[in-house]
């Protein structure tokens, strides 16, 4: 047998041709755990262990680190790829997020539209009934206007009848039927006998009259023209309060024509008298004409009444 040294190791060459097949072994594996603490025997001497060489414990040491590396790399090859899966399933999940977020805005503000579309349509629909109703309400006031301007046509026509008969009892300082006077919108009569104040009063009263107001001097100037310089009962009187001077309206006396020293009868003298263009105080029993007065608007009512 032919003896080999191998790093001045003496050995067979079925040792050394042994010892290659294990490290073609540790090759093959790749697994430094396989390998580690196993030792080796030929198996034509079970008795002689394999030498191990630095060179071979140092080829060990690289395979387990490039095992090693190579399963660090893969779980962190794998460990990245499930990132990346996870970054892109998020990815995925926050688009879809956003679409749906996108689609209900466009639904809310779709359906925010319509009510506002509704909300307009009623209104319209609203403001059209109104209009209807106020057309309605427009014809049958036209349908009103016509009927009083028919009305107050045929009204029209009466009216100028009424009035062509006023006409033929009024006119300024004129002489009428019945002894009457008209002066600015009242007619005057100044009696022809005589009588006490209430008598004369009453006289007219039933008559529609009553006994003369006057109110200005214009009116006390026309009653002196009328009565020819005579006494006359005018409608002015104390009896409820002497000395409050009230006419027969009710009205108290403001101011007066009266006398110098009048009135001067007190309690006994209630009753006034107009003469030339002043007033006297007089018993109301004593006995004198009077003028009695009737608006024409009296006239004129009575007139249409008829």
């Amino acid at each position: 047998m032919e003896v080999i040294y191998d790093n001045d190791v003496p050995c067979t060459q079925s040792e050394v041709m042994k010892r290659d097949r294990v490290e073609r072994i540790v090759e093959i594996y790749d697994s430094g755990d396989y390998v580690r603490d196993q030792d080796f025997w030929t198996d034509t001497n079970p008795q002689q262990p394999v030498q191990r060489k630095g060179s071979e414990s140092m080829r060990i040491r690289v395979y387990r680190s490039v095992v090693v590396c190579l399963g660090l790399l893969c779980i962190l090859m794998a460990a990245t790829i499930a990132l990346l899966v996870l970054i892109n399933a998020n990815n995925h999940q926050y688009h879809n997020k956003n679409l749906r977020d996108q689609q209900l805005s466009k639904e809310t503000t779709l359906t925010e539209e319509e009510d506002r579309r509704l909300t307009n349509d009623t209104n319209l629909t609203v403001e059209r009934d109104q209009l209807l109703t106020n057309d309605t309400n427009r014809t049958e006031e036209i349908h009103e206007l016509i009927l009083s301007i028919i009305n107050l046509t045929s009204d029209k026509h009466q009216l100028k009848l009424k009035m062509k008969n006023l006409q033929m009892y009024l006119g300024k300082e004129s002489k009428l039927h019945d002894g009457w006077t008209y002066y600015k919108s009242s007619f005057y009569y100044i009696s022809s006998e005589r009588k006490t104040w209430d008598e004369g009063r009453r006289y007219y009263r039933e008559r529609g009259a009553d006994l003369i107001i006057i109110n200005n001097k214009e009116e006390q100037g026309f009653i002196r023209n009328m009565s020819w310089g005579s006494s006359r009962w005018i409608g002015l009187i104390d009896s409820d309060e002497e000395g409050r001077w009230k006419w027969v309206d009710g009205s108290t006396l403001t101011s007066g024509f009266w006398r110098s020293g009048e009135p001067n009868g007190r309690s006994t003298e209630n009753c006034v008298i107009s003469y030339t263009s002043e007033w006297y105080d007089y018993p109301c029993n004593r006995a004198f004409k009077w003028v009695c007065e009737k608006k024409a608007l009296t006239c004129f009512i009575d007139l249409f009444i008829q």
